[in-house]
């Protein structure tokens, strides 16, 4: 039985600026790096709980990920991570340089406000903020 998501896992052409990004950039709990030998592949982990597996799918046919699935015919879309201030977040990691698909959050699934960050400036990945809307500051 599947009890958990234990892990996604990103491959990154520079490690240490990766790490970077998670621990410092995003604000992450960083719980080290390990080489695995076996498989030759340096590991980091940044440990989150509680997360669901969104299934993604064209409503009508239509929109952003009709195109995807034309290009690509399906695979990893994006992660996202909440936020208890995505205003601030969004400032925050705009001034770090990050280049965002929108100007400010949207309005998406269960009603949270939502944003994504541009997949070059995170080696290829499409990363999503969102905001409950009972949660603020």
């Amino acid at each position: 039985m599947i009890v958990a998501l234990d892990h996604i896992a990103i491959a990154v052409p520079d490690f240490d600026r990766a790490i970077k990004r998670f621990m410092e950039d995003f604000g992450l709990p960083y719980k080290g790096s390990e080489d695995v030998e076996a498989a030759k592949t340096s590991t980091a982990f940044f440990p989150l709980p509680e997360t669901s597996i969104e299934l993604v799918h064209p409503l009508r046919g239509e929109g952003p990920i009709a195109g995807y699935l034309e290009k690509k015919g399906g695979g990893l879309h994006h992660l996202c991570f909440r936020s208890d201030d995505i205003e601030a977040d969004v400032a925050h990691l705009k001034a770090k340089g990050y280049q965002f698909l929108s100007e400010a959050p949207t309005i998406g699934a269960h009603n949270c406000k939502v944003i994504f960050i541009h997949p070059k400036s995170c080696d290829g990945v499409l990363i999503e903020l969102n905001q409950p809307q009972d949660e603020h500051h």
